[in-house]
């Protein structure tokens, strides 16, 4: 028996009737390369191995790769040892590939950002994780929870929050709500805009997410031509996608 560890923030799901939603909620094609993340002892993996496509298992805890060898010989030379955070995802295939997993907790968050800097390899994701975290990521604009997360991925992904989970499905139970939610990969190639000033200037206002971002944005020292904008009368967590992308746009117009 592999023994969950507090350091890898693991819960283990223990429930097969949601193992099978979470992977039903994955449309993909036969042969589709698909990568899991932190398959603990193949809760999920089991399912995933039904659908016909091309898997490949990433996992950093020794116990849970020794149980897996043991357990799924189909996925010998498919099981990707090492954390996921530090892997060159570049390696990870050689053509675009979906996400799923039961997300760490302590980790969610990361391995989004690791996602938007392959948002051009990565097609699709379905994923468990504490469920604030995943309101966050799925809210629309004019919501408390719509953050920095919000805006970069709905960016470029369609996303939907599909179900909560409760604790008592994991073993250990965690403090937390749990939800799944899934992105899709739209049709934003790359945005109308400088991408890296885009990303500065939405991390900017939500850092001051109190104020309005005339305020917020002082530190970027924007010229009077913007400051003076209605635009920057709101706050940041008022603002679509659209908006911060034109807000991007008239801040380069004006250095030009």
């Amino acid at each position: 028996m592999v023994r969950p560890k507090k350091s890898l923030g693991q819960h283990f799901l223990k429930d097969q009737n949601i193992a099978q939603r979470i992977v039903e909620a994955l449309e993909v094609e036969k042969g589709k390369q698909v990568i899991e993340i932190g398959p603990g002892t193949g809760v999920l993996t089991q399912y995933l191995l039904q659908k016909g496509i091309d898997l490949k298992v990433a996992e950093i805890d020794r116990d849970s790769v020794a149980y897996l060898k043991e357990h799924f010989p189909v996925l010998e030379g498919k099981i990707i040892e090492g954390d996921v955070l530090r892997m060159d995802w570049n390696t990870l295939s050689d053509r675009n590939f979906d996400v799923i997993g039961n997300f760490p907790y302590n980790i969610s968050s990361q391995i989004f950002f690791k996602i938007l800097d392959h948002r051009n390899q990565v097609d699709q994701v379905v994923c468990m994780l504490q469920k604030e975290v995943a309101e966050r990521i799925a809210s629309p604009k004019g919501n408390k929870v719509y953050g920095i997360l919000s805006v970069l991925l709905q960016a470029y992904y369609d996303i939907e929050l599909l179900f909560k989970v409760p604790p008592g499905v994991f073993f250990p139970p965690p403090k937390v709500m749990s939800a799944v939610i899934r992105l899709k990969r739209n049709t934003t190639r790359q945005l109308d805009c400088d991408e890296a000033q885009f990303k500065a200037i939405v991390k900017q206002g939500f850092q001051n997410r109190r104020k309005t971002l005339r305020n917020a944005l002082k530190r970027l020292n924007l010229p009077p031509s913007i400051s003076s904008m209605k635009l920057l009368d709101l706050r940041a967590e008022q603002l679509s996608v659209a908006d911060f992308v034109f807000l991007t746009q008239q801040i380069e117009k004006s250095d030009d």
